[in-house]
């Protein structure tokens, strides 16, 4: 099953499922017709804001992005998740709403049994099109041809795998060795094609949409090189559990029939993710420029009385697939601090930061003004911090995989910067770029509010490094 037709399916299902759900329960709690019911205004109007809060809701938590081998008990599970807590978000809105309008009514307990219907139609609709897409893809429907590069026990256990369970939807068409002595060799009725040289031409010659990574520790380089070479194109690709801390914490965990599978995602965000995160972009950063005006005149001034120089800090930095661009920000640092030094990291108690800007960078201050940045599309609210190209390429020395944090737009936090302090040694570098690539490969609208929300309280209750 095609993934346009997929996703189209499941949200055909969903819309029929929701409002049913919704129907259903109101029809119990109003004792109402049905003929009566349906020339509401009232009741059409709440079914459809019911139904975009669903669909939001559903998106946000990456409910319609095709997965791999989906279990389709791991999905009535999510779906369990999701729906909790949007039910009892709606409890307590309505408990509110009560409460405002001085109402005590028993019946708002009833959305539990509307809970229930929502799990009774939603699920059973996504059972039955995963169940149906199972069918398809044993019969050989919608199967997708795959690579498996490596010829050892490993690749051939993956291999085993695959051919005992067909609703996988995977036809292993060949092998692809490392080693050119292992070309002509032979497992379970299917060759080694090539090497790493005529992967390209293999792909386009078979239609490979899968590849599946079965290298030893020895060829941990040649992965990374192929994985982002692969970038931007229609192909997924899996790693056995044995690399794993290549990318330790930053993709997806799959399951063959309890066989584990890392899920690289090449594409990273799909076009309506980028667009959902772009247009939130643009309303959260006008919506912080305005409240924090003041914020902004005060930093200002405080920072001219301390220091001579110019207020706002500006500096090149590497963006979106590695287009430089100038980052501004306020001055915490005395000027021409890096007149003598060069490019360095700033340290805990580094003599040139100032008195203010030692406080603004503890509350995240200092970051404010690139709210410009973002409105710009120069940066993104959430995502990997831009670095400055002399360190760029200093790094993507040491790290092989430096440059994937490139591939989307940086942002003014991140899920490193709420986790980890400011960047000193190279090894700040590597354990914040884990959770850059964590955030990377499981990017959600959920997660950014989490940062978001993460950010907030560091800068309320002044958790920064500098303190």
């Amino acid at each position: 099953m095609e993934k346009r037709t997929e996703k189209i399916l499941l949200l055909l299902s969903d819309f029929i499922s929701v409002n049913a759900a919704f129907l259903v329960y109101f029809l119990m709690r109003v004792e109402t017709g049905w003929f009566d019911l349906l020339t509401m205004p009232d009741f059409v109007l709440s079914m459809a804001v019911l139904y975009c809060y669903w669909f939001f809701l559903f998106l946000s938590a990456g409910m319609y992005r095709t997965w791999f081998a989906l279990s389709r008990l791991d999905e009535l599970s999510l779906l369990l998740r999701i729906s909790a807590y949007g039910v009892f978000f709606l409890f307590f809105l309505i408990l509110w709403d009560d409460y405002r309008s001085n109402i005590s009514s028993n019946t708002r307990f009833l959305i539990f049994i509307y809970w229930g219907l929502f799990l009774l139609f939603t699920g059973s609709g996504r059972l039955m099109i995963r169940t149906v897409q199972r069918i398809m893809l044993i019969k050989g429907i919608g199967r997708r041809n795959a690579l498996i590069i490596g010829f050892n026990e490993n690749a051939h256990n993956v291999h085993d795998e695959i051919n005992d369970h067909r609703a996988l939807g995977l036809d292993i068409t060949g092998y692809i060795v490392a080693d050119p002595a292992d070309l002509g060799k032979e497992y379970a009725g299917v060759k080694a094609v090539g090497t790493i040289d005529d992967l390209d031409e293999l792909i386009e010659k078979n239609k490979i949409r899968e590849i599946v990574f079965a290298l030893g520790r020895s060829h941990d380089d040649l992965i990374i090189n192929l994985i982002m070479r692969f970038e931007g194109k229609d192909i997924s690709i899996k790693i056995i559990p044995d690399l794993y801390d290549i990318l330790s914490g930053a993709a997806k965990t799959m399951h063959i029939y309890g066989f584990p599978l890392i899920d690289i995602n090449p594409q990273l965000l799909t076009d309506w993710e980028k667009k959902a995160k772009r247009l939130i972009d643009i309303i959260v950063s006008l919506i912080i420029l305005l409240l924090t005006f003041p914020v902004f005149i005060a930093t200002a001034i405080a920072i001219r009385i301390e220091s001579a120089g110019p207020v706002l800090f500006r500096q090149e930095r590497s963006g979106l697939n590695g287009k430089p661009f100038m980052m501004v920000k306020f001055r915490s640092m005395f000027q021409d601090a890096e007149k003598r030094s060069g490019p360095v990291w700033a340290s805990k108690d580094d003599p040139r930061i100032t008195k203010v800007g030692k406080f603004i960078r503890k509350v995240r201050i200092d970051e404010l003004p690139q709210m410009i940045n973002v409105l710009k599309g120069e940066m993104s609210l959430v995502g990997p911090r831009p670095e400055r190209p002399y360190f760029v390429e200093k790094l993507s020395e040491q790290i092989p995989y430096y440059k994937r944090r490139l591939r989307v737009r940086p942002g003014v936090t991140g899920w490193a910067q709420v986790k980890h302090k400011y960047d000193e040694t190279i090894e700040d570098v590597k354990k914040k770029l884990n959770y850059d690539l964590f955030y990377i490969e499981n990017f959600n609208l959920r997660n950014d509010l989490k940062i978001l929300f993460r950010t907030a309280f560091v800068m309320i209750f002044g958790k920064g490094h500098y303190e």
